[in-house]
């Protein structure tokens, strides 16, 4: 059975939207990645520690990058039995997914498309797939 894959991503939340011939699903995948977190004692861009230098820009940059690697691998494991699989949404997350995509050898046969669309409702994300891979045919 053909299962065609529509997934909205941005940096609060991945909804995916998952088509086959009989029904359709919506799943949700909440991110945990942090937005503007302040560490105690962030007053300078650096803070004396001996004769080390401490720079708190660079672990916040450190966290991040774990939490965004976290919350990619979380959307591709549930769309690993995907057949064909496109990608939209408002902001750069869904071009991180597409490099993270494009790393594994299998699901890269499997990205059809990257588009950029607008903040949707979940009709809107679950018409916006249909369209699409109506288009394609």
């Amino acid at each position: 059975m053909k299962e065609q894959t529509g997934i909205w991503i941005d940096t609060k939340k991945a909804v995916i939207v998952l088509l086959t011939e009989k029904k359709q699903e919506v799943k949700n995948i909440l991110s945990s990645i942090e937005g503007q977190e302040r560490i105690p004692g962030e007053t300078r861009a650096f803070s004396r520690f001996g004769f080390q230098f401490l720079d708190f820009g660079k672990k916040k940059k450190n966290r991040l990058a774990i939490e965004k690697r976290e919350y990619l691998k979380n959307v591709i494991a549930a769309i690993k039995d995907a057949n064909e699989i496109v990608l939209f949404g408002p902001a750069g997350m869904k071009i991180e997914l597409e490099k993270t995509i494009q790393d594994d050898v299998v699901l890269a046969s499997k990205l059809k498309a990257v588009e950029t669309a607008d903040s949707m409702t979940e009709n809107q994300m679950v018409a916006w797939v249909k369209n699409h891979y109506q288009q394609k045919k």
